[in-house]
């Protein structure tokens, strides 16, 4: 869900054989990229100024976390760490606190792992090889492609949600993607690349935007989609056999709140907390104390003699 900094960012089973061997030159590329162009947002990560780490922060950021919320502490988190030995040299906990309420706090100490990693093999500058960005710790195929594409201009397929939900319905003609990446998909996407790498980090980039704009789950603006024309689901009428739009998961009441709350008193504690405050924020015994074995069992939180817990400083 970012951009490149240089060049700037930005049902059925499977597709069908056929669309797999779309040509590099695909119809689809100018007019995508030309919207793109004119109807892109202005956003930190996009900037020439962003940088590599930069791009890298919004891609762990943005994971299953919308815009909006990303915003305020992704510029927090910048001016505080503007490079990656600048977060490698605080405690994992610092990560934990800073990440605030984004949600799947997990990433926070990833993140950490990775600019730690890059810190002692590459010098402290992200780099720009594939197989190098996979081999960083918390490091998936996604993010991997999404630095080296968004960051670094190369020649890779960056499927995301949004990209994934314009391919089936431009290209197989289906109104929704299966729940998992599939192999087919992957081969669609390789198709569908530009054989230029500015364009192709390009088509990456404005193809991700046009699934978070217009191409979305719920609500499709086909008057205002470039390739509306040729896309294979609408010629086909639409059709609904592929399910309805995933739901969002139920957030009250589950290990999930508890956990947060669990974390909400640690990252505003400047000490060890005890046992009873942690205690005070949830009203199940037993459902809090599996989430707080659970937020040991991550490493987001450390056990301490006496009953007392600290955000990890290791």
């Amino acid at each position: 869900m970012t951009a490149p900094t240089k060049p700037p960012h930005t049902g059925p089973a499977d597709p069908d054989p056929a669309a797999e061997s779309a040509p590099a030159g695909s119809p689809l590329h100018a007019p995508v990229i030309d919207w793109f162009d004119e109807h892109a947002r202005d956003l930190p990560w996009r900037r020439p100024e962003a940088g590599a780490w930069g791009v890298m922060v919004s891609e762990f950021m943005l994971q299953q976390t919308p815009v909006s919320r990303v915003l305020p502490v992704y510029e927090r988190w910048l001016a505080r760490w503007p490079r990656p030995a600048d977060l490698a040299a605080e405690a994992p906990g610092e990560a934990v606190r800073a990440w605030g309420r984004l949600g799947y706090p997990r990433r926070a100490l990833r993140l950490h792992g990775a600019a730690a990693a890059i810190t002692e093999r590459h010098g402290g500058d992200v780099p720009s090889d594939h197989a190098a960005l996979l081999a960083l710790p918390g490091i998936g195929e996604y993010t991997a492609a999404a630095v080296a594409s968004f960051a670094y201009g190369r020649r890779h397929a960056v499927l995301d949600t949004n990209v994934r939900r314009v391919f089936a319905r431009a290209v197989t003609g289906v109104q929704y993607p299966p729940n998992a990446t599939t192999a087919a998909e992957r081969r669609l996407a390789r198709a569908l690349l530009p054989e230029d790498e500015t364009t192709a980090a390009r088509w990456a980039a404005a193809s991700m935007e046009l699934g978070a704009l217009v191409c979305t789950a719920k609500n499709e603006a086909c008057h205002r989609c470039p390739i509306a024309a040729q896309c294979a689901w609408r010629l086909a009428g639409k059709p609904a056999h592929d399910g309805p739009p995933r739901r969002g998961q139920t957030y009250a009441g589950t290990d999930r709140q508890v956990r947060g709350r669990l974390l909400a008193v640690l990252r505003e504690a400047h000490g060890p907390v005890p046992q009873a405050a942690l205690d005070r924020v949830w009203h199940e015994p037993v459902q809090r104390a599996r989430a707080l074995d659970g937020l040991v069992a991550d490493g987001l939180v450390e056990p301490l003699a006496g009953g007392r817990y600290r955000l990890p400083l290791s």
